[in-house]
């Protein structure tokens, strides 16, 4: 059975910093991109980020770059999602994706 389970959400302050993981089991990640999303209340769902199979090529959505950072560990079969700078903008619901699986999504709240 094929599951992803993220974890690390909360509640931050602006300024401040989370770290979301993407735990995936019942199949290898290795052969796929691996990519996060984000839904904002009364917003449609966006893609953030993506990373190649072996890490070495990321994209970045223009408002997150040079705040966000993806990485993966096929040998853990999980994917990462560390967020600095966090500003009240990044609140949402963050998804992680894997071929066409989806995860339940994760709560992400800025604010002071």
């Amino acid at each position: 059975q094929v599951q992803l389970v993220e974890s690390g959400g909360g509640l931050v302050q602006p300024g401040g910093s989370l770290r979301l993981s993407c735990a995936a089991s019942g199949f290898p990640i290795s052969f796929y991109t691996m990519t996060w999303y984000r839904q904002a209340p009364g917003k449609e769902r966006e893609l953030v980020t993506s990373i190649s199979t072996s890490g070495g090529t990321t994209t970045y959505v223009d408002s997150v770059k040079g705040r966000f950072t993806i990485s993966r560990d096929n040998a853990k079969n999980t994917l990462y999602l560390q967020m600095n700078s966090l500003a009240p903008e990044d609140t949402a619901v963050y998804y992680c994706k894997i071929y066409v699986y989806w995860g339940q999504g994760i709560q992400v709240t800025v604010s002071s």
